[in-house]
């Protein structure tokens, strides 16, 4: 098997390195680090309004949503066995033609994207804190207690995610018991406070045993051993549970294009590519999958901010408004979803070209975002009895969204999750989203203090990005109007 991780780790880098360069591709960590050196260094004077254990909790509990996020590999298994990228497949395909198992490349993927992040995300980022630490005074055993907890919350989210993408792929019922235990235990956890969070996440056990925020060494070396049976108990499970046959059976795909195509007719000049993108959806079975991509992460934001202005009752005036720009910053993650839906090189023998096909995939993302994202919106103003800030939270959800979007598309076109990794074009990703953002979160924390001139800053902001957002929409065709699908 280390000769197939060794392969699928250089198919990897590979991968990578076609979308840019091998110097962008090892500017990543480069990047990483001077986001973790920037934020270690300013930590201190964040102490003052959050403390230290609850900033190393969002910490923890952050890098385990990642996790989560990367770790789909059933799913993503799955689409690579039944999708060639143009001359070229993936090795996991392999098994088909080469005497190992679809087990093996499935372990081997696993291990891949362990290795592949932890050392270009998660060193890199304790390289930026260790350097830090000389400026902010933090002790470099505290310092490596945290590097290790964040790797086991980070082993145990992608762990439990490459489990459930597996499970999904064999079982839907199992799947959804799965889904729902955990979330029960997070309810258990967070609302009703029957359990501690170690029960749920145990890598947060080492850290509130060790310093800075303990000291007992047995407890932590119990929880140290916990976190990494669960992470190899769900791995193994995931790998056992991998069909030898992971196609599965062969489905009938009643038509759908006519009834897309005559409901889309409000698409105009999209109508026929608009019509497309939900064909393909339904018949690769995409949109469930999208959806949950966008809803679970909204679900976990919501529960977040609902347990920090309720359970924890921290300071930092969390509100609907706030909440809004949060959720339009999460349509990133479908976009991304639909731009990959399917492979697109055969476009380049049809009259269409490559800015139409983004105005479209944007169309459909608008349409499957508009109605989830507004209730999700109207439901934490119910739940935090703000009902009174939907005047000025609807509207930031919907240019937010669209601004987040349609920049995402300017930058990365069809190519997103490969794109970004591009760290040119993540710090003008950067430039765009966090300003207006960090620029939304500190007005929206001052309604409360001064209304009327936070709601005018507001608008100011809504104002420039809606600006923006239009000359990026018109900017795609001159932008990509070379551009080839190849």
């Amino acid at each position: 098997m280390l000769t197939v991780l060794r392969l699928m780790l250089t198919e990897e880098y590979r991968l990578h390195v076609s979308y840019s360069s091998p110097r962008v591709f090892f500017s990543m960590p480069a990047y990483v680090f001077a986001i973790a050196f920037f934020f270690a260094a300013t930590l201190p004077m964040l102490q003052g309004s959050i403390p230290l254990q609850d900033i190393l909790l969002f910490t923890n509990a952050g890098v385990f949503v990642y996790g989560l996020s990367v770790g789909a590999f059933g799913f993503l298994g799955k689409t690579y066995l039944e999708r060639r990228y143009g001359r070229t497949n993936f090795l996991v395909a392999m098994p088909f033609l080469l005497p190992f198992t679809f087990r093996r490349a499935y372990a081997s993927m696993y291990l891949r994207d362990v290795i592949f992040y932890i050392v270009l995300i998660l060193v890199p980022g304790l390289g930026g804190v260790l350097v830090a630490s000389g400026l902010a005074h933090y002790h470099i055993s505290s310092v490596l207690v945290a590097f290790a907890t964040v790797t086991l919350s980070f082993l145990l989210g992608i762990s439990f995610s490459f489990l459930a993408s597996v499970i999904y792929l064999r079982s839907k019922a199992v799947f959804i018991a799965m889904v729902a235990g955990f979330l029960a235990m997070a309810m258990a956890y967070g609302v009703f406070d029957l359990i501690p969070l170690e029960y749920l996440l145990p890598s947060w056990g080492v850290q509130i045993n060790l310093r800075p925020l303990g000291d007992d060494l047995g407890q932590a070396a119990f929880y140290f051993a916990v976190s990494v049976a669960v992470s190899l108990i769900m791995a193994i499970l995931a790998v056992v549970s991998v069909a030898e046959a992971p196609l599965g059976k062969v489905s009938r795909i009643k038509e759908s294009f006519p009834g897309y195509h005559d409901a889309t007719r409000f698409a105009r000049s999209l109508q026929s590519l608009l019509a497309k993108e939900f064909s393909d959806m339904a018949r690769s079975g995409g949109a469930s999958k999208m959806l949950l991509a966008y809803v679970v992460p909204l679900l976990l934001l919501s529960f977040t901010t609902w347990y920090v202005n309720n359970g924890r009752a921290i300071p930092v005036g969390f509100n609907t408004v706030f909440y809004a720009a949060m959720v339009g910053s999460f349509g990133i993650m479908l976009y991304s979803w639909i731009a990959n839906v399917d492979a697109v090189d055969y476009l380049e023998t049809l009259p269409v070209s490559v800015p139409q096909v983004i105005r479209a995939k944007l169309l459909a993302f608008f349409l499957l975002t508009l109605l989830i994202s507004t209730g999700f919106v109207v439901g934490i103003a119910f739940a935090n009895d703000e009902t009174q800030l939907l005047w000025l939270a609807l509207p930031v959800l919907y240019i937010t969204t669209a601004f987040m979007v349609i920049a995402t598309a300017y930058l990365t076109g069809l190519s997103p999750n490969s794109v970004l990794f591009n760290p040119s074009v993540m710090t003008r990703f950067m430039a765009l989203s966090l300003l207006p953002d960090l620029s939304i979160t500190i007005l929206s924390f001052s309604l409360n203090s001064d209304p009327i001139l936070a709601a005018a800053g507001i608008a100011l902001v809504c104002f420039a990005l809606l600006t923006s957002t239009f000359f990026l929409y018109r900017g795609l065709e001159g932008k990509f109007s070379h551009a080839g699908f190849l």
